[in-house]
């Protein structure tokens, strides 16, 4: 069962690639039934964000909410913190698509926090965490808190050697300036 778990959620991301979403979604939500059936928690888990961000992709932001939602919540009940970073922070950007700020920043700031706390955590996904909580932060008002965070993921993005990264961050640098 694993295995086929496994082909379904490698399935489903090649077809979400190529923009074929009903084939995505079928094999998603096979493998979240699957999953369930097995308790086999990690595949669930994947499958509910797969599903979600296929829902977010086709602007359906309140049901990718509902399911990044419920793969946090396992994700809280297993021992993996980047995991639940990762989770977590799309949480946040889906309650900031929504216009729920006052919701999105703790999850910026629990993210935060667990990949500051983890020394195994990918440098990009640091900087992929702090670019939203600069950004909620420099979008309400708070260009002071928001530009050391700024500061911060552009020298990844440098170190990362990722451009747009780079420009993103020194644009909004710049106009805090101004």
């Amino acid at each position: 069962m694993p295995d086929l778990l496994r082909t379904l959620i490698r399935n489903a991301a090649q077809a979400r690639r190529e923009n074929r979403y009903l084939d995505a979604r079928r094999d998603l939500v096979e493998a979240i039934v699957r999953a369930r059936e097995a308790s086999a928690k990690p595949i669930l888990i994947a499958a509910l964000k797969g599903l979600g961000q296929i829902e977010r992709d086709e602007g359906d932001a309140e049901v990718a909410l509902a399911l990044y939602q419920d793969a946090a919540a396992l994700c809280r009940t297993e021992d993996d913190s980047l995991l639940l970073a990762h989770t977590i922070r799309h949480v946040g950007d889906i309650h900031y698509e929504l216009g729920n700020v006052e919701k999105a920043e703790p999850c910026y700031r629990e993210a935060l926090a667990i990949y500051r706390a983890d020394d195994t955590a990918f440098p990009l996904d640091l900087a992929n965490a702090i670019r939203p909580m600069a950004l909620l932060l420099s979008e309400t008002d708070r260009a002071k808190e928001a530009r050391p965070l700024w500061e911060e993921a552009r020298r990844f993005y440098q170190e990362l050697s990722i451009p747009e990264g780079v420009r993103e961050c020194a644009d909004w640098l710049n106009r805090s300036d101004s």
